[in-house]
């Protein structure tokens, strides 16, 4: 075997750098002087949704750039391009997903000092920084036809300033993002006293009002039921970096005075029996954890942890509240994905979201691990998926290897680029036991039929492997396409190689060769495994339809009359492979649909039977009642619903704001303003940000059946990678958004959610924002930067307006510190702070918001004359 994996490697690294045994940087010298800059022209100049940019190349080296001597290539969030301008004499061509190039035409001569000007249209628009090129490198030919790669290192985005590269076209309704508007959004939010803050987040159930507090003089002791170690060492930590002190933990029962008791008893919160909890502080100097489960006390610990960070420390001890919390949530499944397939996130980086997520009473993470651009799990018996699929470099588009992508750069695992990486088999057992210990359930995605592109690839790579040394049969045991099919498609994220092909018996022995390593790493790290999500969205129209293998299964299966319903088929099959290994299967809702006669996609209801758990994230574009429609036929749906819990999306349209915007913008307040029994009331704007008429829009749509509710399982916020670059945006995409979300998943039904659409709503739904936004600016921010070592989260910016020469300010989070300069510095911890209208003459003002920790947003200007 391990022969075998080092002959696959030197494979995968010869395609990986397939005619790029590179020459010496002498043959092109000063070619690291090669100036590039981009610039976003307009998304407004034509009637139609079409984007221009503009490349300029300024030849600073000491030779010729020629017709045949380069190409430059780069990733960009990927669009149909439309036409490159003549006068440039070259060509901007997307090669696969969003990898592009340009290259020069007959003809093309840059001396050195010149410079050239290559504009590129394309449908679709551009508005945010995130979306300018990244991973810029030249392939330099010589006359041998020798490559050389050179990474580009002078590079400048230009800025986005005017109105026409900031929308997103002639009908895009979304204010522009300046310190104005921001002013018109926070004004109605106003600062709270402490005490009208929330006590906790995410709420309780119940909690007994607080009359009087209890004075710690000394350090209590930890005493735990049997089975209950791991909890007690666990608040043991908590508590000593709180108190800077020394805490002991013993086995047994102390029911006195400085003790905190942690033991399971039958108990039920608001009907519930699981992972519910009694926290009870009297003034006998006795704190005990009751759980109806060990996850029950494990969420009773964060509350008291919470509570103890809250606390007042005195001279003469620690002052808690005496105070009964009675707790369960909401909902049983409160999901985070991550996607570390498109970018890499390092083992570390998974420990500490699920730290954070456990902080917060978060209960599953969904780790997505395949994708058209990266495998990221070590599966012994197939090597390739990890030397193949697991790195992103150079190569060719039809090279059994994974191209660049999202600016990953030529060179596999180079510094400061996350393209290329993968969780060993040791790496996933510890954070499978990591996440167990603190009750949060791993749900693995393996992503088939569509969104497969690196195993192919990987799988290309051991056919051509096998097949150099004339094994057939090895070389097809786990191949994934047919080889001749002629299928024309183009995927969402503009892949036209990425669909395995469903007739090939080969791929279901892959998946089953996938699946039995993926259940051995969990019964090794002791961890649940009771479902698998098998992705199954986007399948490209078109896959399928031209493919000699497809064609022959379909004969021997007359009730599928279109290959499009070649994925019901896949869906059965994989099914009963689960089955037979006692799990269920979850995907995104594309697995519980089928193609009906008129072409329309619909439930299909032979799958409900409570082993298919579709994850439903479309509610959008006429799909508002998709989870209802699904949850009413019986299948049990997790809601993951875009317009509320996608992190990935940008806060808003500011092109400094990272994130994409296909569909709209998710805000701190989108996950908080959820009603996940009535969507409608809360999907009040399209991804245009058009209001919406929710009587209009919505009346012929399906509502929930009551007796459904039980079939909606939980929700789940999504972090898709395509721009989440590294563990500090993958935090601060996160947090503090999350936050709202644990509220909407764990807290109780919020008052506001019976009420009918109007103006007692709107004004309850204000009232209890503006408690939820201030708690959040007051404390629950600064927590961030203290908790597991401190976290690297967005702070908003401030709003602000000179008017009569008098400088207003405000914030979308109360609590924040505003400070500001009038001498153009940068404003610090220690500028003005802005406590109310003051008086301003200079000709602009500098404002940022400030934590307590000393986090600061960006900054912002206005002038005295706005």
């Amino acid at each position: 075997m391990k022969n075998t994996l080092w002959k696959t490697k030197l494979v995968i690294i010869m395609a990986l750098v397939i005619g790029s045994v590179s020459c010496s940087r002498e043959k092109w010298p000063g070619v690291e002087s090669i100036e590039v800059s981009w610039e976003l022209v307009s998304n407004n100049y034509h009637d139609q949704a079409r984007v221009k940019a503009l490349f300029v190349i300024e030849n600073k080296s000491d030779f010729t750039l020629d017709q045949e001597n380069w190409e430059l290539y780069f990733n960009q969030n990927p669009r149909t391009l439309i036409r490159t301008n003549e006068e440039s004499r070259t060509k901007v061509e997307r090669i696969s997903g969003d990898w592009y190039r340009i290259i020069p035409l007959d003809g093309f001569s840059l001396a050195p000092g010149e410079r050239v000007e290559i504009i590129y249209e394309n449908h679709g628009w551009w508005i945010k920084e995130s979306d300018a090129p990244k991973g810029l490198y030249f392939v330099l030919n010589d006359s041998r036809k020798q490559e050389t790669i050179v990474v580009v290192e002078n590079y400048t985005i230009m800025p986005f300033e005017r109105e026409d590269q900031i929308l997103r076209h002639r009908n895009d309704y979304k204010p522009m993002p300046d310190p104005a508007n921001r002013y018109d959004q926070n004004k109605n939010l106003s600062l709270l006293p402490q005490d009208q803050l929330l006590p906790l987040v995410p709420t309780p159930y119940y909690m007994s009002a607080v009359s009087e507090n209890v004075v710690f003089i000394r350090e209590p002791i930890i005493y735990y039921q049997q089975g209950l170690e791991f909890e007690a060492n666990y608040l043991k930590r908590l508590l000593e970096e709180l108190c800077n002190c020394n805490i002991s933990a013993r086995e047994g029962f102390s029911g006195g005075s400085y003790a905190i008791d942690l033991l399971v008893e039958d108990i039920s919160v608001n009907g519930k029996s699981s992972e519910a909890y009694r926290l009870t502080i009297n003034k006998d100097h006795n704190i005990t954890i009751t759980g109806s489960d060990v996850a029950g006390v494990f969420y009773g610990i964060q509350s008291l942890s919470s509570l103890g960070m809250s606390a007042n420390m005195t001279s003469g001890g620690v002052s808690l509240p005496v105070v009964t919390i009675e707790d369960a949530p909401r909902f049983g499944w409160r999901g985070v994905h991550v996607d570390m397939a498109r970018n890499f996130h390092s083992k570390e980086s998974i420990l500490k979201v699920l730290d954070i997520m456990a902080w917060y009473k978060l209960n599953v993470m969904h780790m997505h691990l395949t994708e058209d651009e990266g495998w990221r799990i070590e599966i012994k018996a197939l090597p390739e998926l990890t030397a193949v699929g697991g790195q992103r470099g150079h190569t060719t588009k039809g090279a059994p290897a994974v191209h660049p992508s999202y600016g990953s750069g030529p060179f596999p695992y180079a510094e400061g680029t996350f393209g290329s990486g993968y969780y060993t088999q040791e790496d996933f057992i510890e954070i499978l036991r990591y996440a167990t210990q603190r009750h949060i359930t791993v749900i693995p995605e393996i992503n088939m039929p569509g969104h497969a592109r690196a195993a192919i690839k990987a799988m290309e790579a051991r056919y051509e492997y096998f097949m150099a040394r004339g094994d057939e049969a090895a070389a097809e045991e786990f191949r994934l396409i047919d080889p001749d099919e002629t299928s024309e498609y183009i995927s969402a994220q503009l892949f036209d190689d990425n669909v395995v092909n469903v007739a090939r018996e080969s791929a279901y022995r892959f998946f089953e060769t996938v699946l039995d390593e993926v259940i051995a790493m969990y019964k090794e790290a002791g961890a649940p495994l009771d479902i698998l999500h098998v992705g199954g969205d986007e399948v490209p129209s078109g896959a399928w339809t031209n493919s000699p293998m497809i064609d022959a299964k379909m004969k021997e299966l007359p009730h599928i009359t279109k290959p499009a319903n070649m994925h019901a088929y896949f869906s059965e099959r994989v099914t009963e492979i689960l089955l037979a290994r006692n799990l269920k299967k979850a995907g995104w809702e594309e697995v519980a649909l089928k193609v009906d006669q008129d072409g329309q996609l619909v439930p299909n209801v032979a799958f409900a039977d409570g082993n298919m758990i579709p994850f439903v994230w479309n509610n959008l574009w006429g799909a508002q009642d998709l989870g209802y429609r699904l949850a009413n036929r019986g299948f049990p749906v997790v809601f993951n619903h875009v317009t509320a819990f996608y992190l990935d999306l940008a806060y808003d349209n500011d092109p400094k704001e990272p994130g994409l915007y296909w569909a709209g913008f998710v805000n701190q307040k989108s996950p908080w303003h959820y009603n996940p029994f009535n969507v409608f009331q809360t999907t009040t704007r399209d991804h245009m940000w058009r209001t919406v008429n929710i009587e209009e829009e919505y009346r012929h749509m399906e509502r929930l059946n009551p007796a459904a509710r039980e079939n909606i399982l939980g929700l789940q916020i999504q972090l898709w990678s395509e721009t989440i670059i590294g563990p500090n945006l993958l935090e601060s995409f996160l947090l503090p958004r999350m936050i709202s979300f644990a509220e909407t998943a764990w807290g109780p039904e919020k008052s506001w959610e019976s009420m009918p659409a109007g103006p007692r709503y709107e004004r309850e739904v204000q009232r209890q924002w503006n408690i939820f936004a201030n708690t959040l600016g007051a404390r629950e921010l600064h927590r961030l930067s203290q908790l597991f070592g401190g976290y690297h989260y967005r702070v908003p910016l401030p709003g602000a307006i000179v008017e009569d020469g008098m400088l207003k300010a405000n914030i979308e989070l109360p609590g924040l510190a505003i400070r500001y300069t009038t001498d153009g510095t940068e404003p610090t911890r220690h500028s003005s702070l802005w406590e109310g209208p003051v008086a301003v003459d200079a000709p602009v003002i500098k404002l940022r918001a400030f934590d307590r920790s000393g986090h600061h947003s960006r900054t912002v200007e206005v002038s005295a004359g706005s």
